[in-house]
């Protein structure tokens, strides 16, 4: 059994994804379409709200540490379903499986609404024709977008998407320089004084902060596609410390520029025709082109594991394929970017990227049961943890509901 762990320790050195890579993945994982709504989070909370991104940053780093220590525990352990049933059995994993394939679905199903949103304020009023049929704009958006991300899903290698993750990276940082621009150059200015914190737009706020670091559901799989596994802590550091700049950065930016007035994507409140609104908006619709496989490939790849043809490219293509043609029908049924990333971030980031990476560690890891200052800190994040989930969950709902 040792020789076998060593063989496959060799074979990993020789076939996996480098450092640089790696943290391009998480980067691109990490900052996603978050970054369109920091802005509008933060109009929510008010201007005390910002000590809580940096809260939930510091908060979901150390869940992120807690995850690769479970990794640590058992040599094949390869994904987060495999930490919850070395956990809790099979129940673990099952209900481990559940909460993250559903995030990273719903969170593929917000790429789409996102695209559908920002071509339809770039092309008002179009609509395309299919034989006798008319599709309205924003649908019509979606569907093109869908048809354009598809091959990109069937790409295996997480190492290949490496290439396509540095664009979505890029692709963030030019989106906040956009802001900037629009700010400082095409006359909207940084007037707005905002308020100081909103007791009502707390629960809301801190929902969309926690979806903005909700990467825990790759995190196991980008870790066991490194090089070198023991780097993978130096990963989370610089993945974590670069997306909190920038959403940092792109949160001021929008509320000064905004204020109370910003909608749920900061560049559909961006003037019309600027050069900046418009890149911001070619920007924003290149990073789910970028992001949408990385996204999709752990649900795929379980698929693909639980059938006796797993080998086949024919079957993951059309695997993948279905998949992208489901959240299609999810994002033309259920349009509310702003809610839809709340409901995400209250009841399926807290649970896949706070409350299981705390209760997986406490059960593998008999010495963190011990009464002592670690066991304190995860039972206090814990606490925290299930209230935010309670009163985000119930707020975001109410909110769809309200709207369907």
């Amino acid at each position: 059994m040792e020789g076998q762990n060593q063989l496959s320790q060799l074979q990993q050195l020789d076939k996996g994804t480098t450092f640089l890579r790696t943290c391009f993945n998480g980067l691109n994982a990490l900052s996603g379409v978050g970054i369109l709504s920091i802005p509008y989070a933060l109009s929510q909370g008010g201007w005390l709200s910002l000590i809580i991104v940096l809260l939930v940053a510091i908060l979901c780093w150390y869940t992120g540490l807690l995850l690769r220590r479970c990794m640590d525990a058992h040599p094949l352990i390869t994904s987060y379903p495999d930490i919850g049933n070395l956990a809790f059995g099979y129940k673990g994993r099952a209900l481990v499986s559940i909460f993250m394939y559903l995030e990273l679905y719903l969170v593929a199903v917000e790429f789409l609404i996102l695209e559908g949103d920002n071509l339809d304020k770039l092309f008002p009023n179009m609509e395309l024709k299919i034989a006798a049929l008319k599709i309205g704009g924003r649908q019509g958006f979606v569907l093109l977008t869908a048809l354009v991300i598809l091959p990109t899903t069937w790409l295996r290698s997480l190492d290949m998407l490496a290439y396509v993750s540095f664009g979505g990276v890029l692709a963030s940082v030019i989106l906040a320089a956009c802001v900037l621009w629009a700010g400082a150059v095409d006359g909207v200015g940084f007037n707005e004084r905002g308020i100081l914190l909103d007791l009502q737009g707390l629960p809301t706020a801190i929902s969309l902060f926690t979806f903005c670091y909700c990467g825990h559901a790759v995190f196991p799989t980008l870790c066991n596609s490194m090089k070198d596994r023991n780097q993978f802590s130096k990963v989370l550091l610089v993945c974590f410390s670069a997306s909190t700049i920038n959403y940092g950065s792109m949160a001021v930016l929008g509320y000064l520029m905004y204020g109370q007035h910003l909608k749920s994507q900061v560049t559909l409140n961006l003037p019309l025709r600027k050069i900046s609104t418009k890149v911001a908006i070619y920007t924003t619709l290149i990073n789910p082109l970028t992001k949408y496989a990385v996204i999709i490939t752990p649900i795929a790849t379980a698929l693909e594991e639980t059938s006796l043809l797993r080998d086949s490219k024919a079957l993951s293509i059309l695997i993948r394929s279905v998949l992208v043609v489901s959240t299609i029908i999810v994002a033309l049924s259920v349009p509310f970017f702003g809610y839809v990333m709340a409901f995400i971030g209250a009841f399926l980031s807290v649970t896949v990227s706070i409350l299981l990476p705390c209760l997986c560690y406490l059960r593998i890891n008999k010495s963190a049961q011990r009464f002592g200052l670690k066991f304190f800190v995860i039972v206090g994040i814990l606490v925290i943890g299930s209230v935010v989930g309670v009163v985000g969950t119930y707020t975001s709902v109410k909110q769809i509901v309200k709207h369907l």
